[in-house]
Order: structure tokens, then C-alpha cells, then sequence
């Protein structure tokens, strides 16, 4: 009798888990909007680069390269 009502315990508590799961996966923020280091680097000497004037816009980029 007292395995009988563990067993019961334990699925109760497994689905309760089974659904705590479900919402954080339904709630879990993508993984891409994360960066990774490289890219924060990246992203930090863009910012640089904008500051400094470096940075070329597209449309004078074409007209550069006359497409």
C-alpha cells in the first residue's frame, strides 16, 4: 500500500514538472537574441567605426561601385 501511494506521489509530481517544463520552453527567450562574445566585439568596433566616420552607406557604396 505505502509503494502504491509513493507511485502516485512521484507521477503527481512528475507532471507537475512535465508542466513547469512546458511553460518555461513556451517562455524561454531565443537563443539568438543573444550575442556571443565575437560578436560583441564585433558589435563594440561597428560602434567605433561610427563614431570615427569609417563606415560607408550603402547607397554610396553602389554608387562606388556604380551599380
Amino acid at each position: 500500500m505505502a509503494t502504491e501511494i509513493d507511485t502516485e506521489k512521484i507521477i503527481e509530481r512528475l507532471d507537475a514538472i512535465k508542466i513547469e517544463l512546458d511553460y518555461i520552453k513556451e517562455n524561454l527567450p531565443d537563443k539568438d537574441i543573444f550575442l556571443t562574445p565575437e560578436e560583441r566585439i564585433l558589435l563594440e568596433e561597428s560602434y567605433s567605426n561610427e563614431k570615427e566616420g569609417k563606415l560607408v552607406s550603402s547607397k554610396d557604396l553602389r554608387k562606388n561601385l556604380g551599380v
